[in-house]
């Protein structure tokens, strides 16, 4: 059984989480086409493009219409050997100036509690590096891409959101991959299909920048704009000087090895831009989604299931909070649970077959309501010849490796460890050398 902590904060996070509901159904927000990708009483991870705890990250805004971002998680391990000996090198050799370790955001300097003008010189003196730059002029190793889709019941949640960073850092580290987080855009303010579609608007923007890198090799023409190579790293920028490459992506990024990784709601997400991937089929090259991950999915459905009869009221996200929630992000009009998009074996459920879906590793808790539509779903994928395992979690609850409270324990670990066994028998250049 959850300990005693996990019991009494499941009782008062429910509750915050029931009055967050109900006041977003009593006070909608109008609706918003930029929509938000993070509430303001969220507790927030900055970006940080050194890097700290050997994962470096940046956000970037997308797309300009909506509120739409990615943050960028790259593990050291991108770095060439000649990358990390510049890195030391630059240490060594200005051992009193912390900005030349590209490796470090900050150190601590004792002040002088006499002098604080001498203190504030101290503090610009020391300010944080401005972050990794990848050169032009040294190859670069290429990991796997991750598109990872947070949880949060479609109203919360965020790619900048502390819980959220501290998991991607572990995910990129443990998986040796590129983590983009996606701040996708939440309920009420804007409603289904809004989250779904900017999903695949990631997915799409990540081909661009692929095609967009290899442009950097000579002068050409996309969509009637002329680009042009600058010889600082690589960097195409249109008429107007504008960037138009991600750097850290166009150095060290491998779409051609695209993992989707979505978290309770998240999987609902990454499962729809799953079906979208097999439908574009060769029109995403170079992007390639070679597996999924669907870690405790957000499913629900008309008919119950064992488990949400029995663990109806079951930790965290209860069964009645969770339908307030679909009532936030489903239209008025459209409200189901039989839902395509709360019900993987509806009957109405559009796209390609079951048999064309990419590998599915399935990850639920023992103390979950969902659990049981989540293992039916792998189950229906096994019978047509998908490698769908579940991994099953003892004594765990929603969320188990993604909440807040729940991160640093030794379970948390295991599972993001478990997730990369099986995740590397997809990415990996040497072929299945894993196996689950």
């Amino acid at each position: 059984m959850p300990s005693v902590a996990v019991k009494l904060y499941s009782v008062f996070f429910k509750l915050l989480l029931k009055h967050r509901l109900h006041n977003l159904i009593s006070s909608p927000p109008s609706p918003d086409p930029f929509g938000v990708s993070t509430r303001s009483d969220e507790s927030v991870a900055a970006a940080n493009p050194s890097f700290t705890d050997g994962v470096a990250t940046k956000d970037i805004h997308i797309d300009p219409m909506t509120s739409l971002t990615v943050r960028i998680f790259l593990p050291e391990s991108a770095l060439s050997p000649s990358e990390l000996r510049r890195g030391e090198d630059d240490s060594h050799s200005h051992p009193h100036n912390p900005r030349s370790d590209r490796r470090h955001s900050h150190v601590v300097i004792p002040l002088n509690q006499t002098s604080p003008e001498r203190n504030e010189s101290r503090r610009k003196s020391y300010e944080p590096y401005g972050g990794y730059a990848p050169s032009a002029k040294r190859s670069s190793r290429k990991l796997p891409v991750m598109l990872q889709f947070h949880g949060g019941g479609w109203v919360a949640g965020g790619s900048d959101s502390a819980a959220n960073d501290f998991f991607c850092r572990r995910i990129a580290k443990v998986c040796d991959v590129i983590v983009l987080a996606v701040g996708y855009r939440l309920a009420p303010e804007n409603r289904y299909p809004a989250a779904f579609e900017d999903g695949v608007k990631v997915l799409n923007w990540l081909g661009k920048q692929a095609n967009l890198a290899d442009c950097c090799k000579s002068n050409r023409r996309v969509n009637g704009v002329e680009l042009k190579k600058l010889n600082v790293q690589g960097h195409i920028v249109d008429a107007f000087g504008a960037s138009m490459v991600e750097p850290w992506l166009a150095a060290h990024a491998d779409p051609s090895r695209c993992v989707l990784l979505g978290v309770s709601c998240g999987g609902n997400i990454a499962d729809y831009v799953a079906r979208k991937a097999v439908e574009a089929g060769k029109l995403l090259e170079p992007v390639k989604v070679v597996a999924q991950v669907l870690m405790y999915p957000f499913f629900i459905g008309n008919n119950p299931t064992q488990s949400e009869i029995k663990l109806a009221n079951s930790y965290f996200y209860d069964k009645s909070v969770s339908a307030l929630a679909w009532k936030l992000f489903l239209p008025e009009k459209e409200f189901d649970f039989d839902h395509p998009a709360a019900n993987p074996l509806a009957h109405n459920r559009s796209g390609p077959p079951l048999k064309l879906m990419p590998p599915t590793l399935t990850v639920v808790a023992e103390h979950d309501w969902m659990r049981d539509r989540a293992i039916a779903y792998a189950e229906e994928l096994r019978k047509v010849n998908v490698d769908s395992p579940v991994l099953e979690y003892k004594d765990a609850v929603h969320e188990f490796a993604t909440l807040d409270m729940l991160l640093k324990t030794p379970q948390a670990q295991a599972c993001a460890e478990d997730i990369a066994i099986w995740v590397k028998k997809y990415i990996s250049l040497r072929g299945h050398e894993f196996s689950y």
